[in-house]
């Protein structure tokens, strides 16, 4: 079992926190997922059945990259339609 932390960006409301956590935990080794929206941080604790650099990638694919990394425009946009989708998925 091993814990990985994350800083991300973009991550602004409940929504934003719903996504995350069900995107996260529909992965298979994601055993628990913790999402603080006011740090902006997120801790999972996972198998080896999935890395931490397969964690990143889902994240920036929502439209949260890791903090001081690449946050272009398009993720920001991917970011509002996570959030959008978290707030109707709650």
């Amino acid at each position: 079992m091993k814990t990985s932390k994350f800083i991300v960006e973009n991550l602004k409301c409940n929504g934003c926190v719903n996504t995350i956590r069900n995107r996260l935990n529909a992965l298979n080794g994601i055993l628990s997922v913790a999402v603080d929206r006011d740090n902006s941080s997120i801790e999972v604790i996972h198998n080896n059945n999935i890395s931490q650099k397969e964690i990143k990638i889902l994240l920036a694919n929502l439209g949260y990259p890791e903090e001081n990394s690449d946050n272009s425009i398009i993720l920001k946009a991917k970011s509002y339609v996570s959030c959008a989708i978290g707030r109707m998925s709650n």
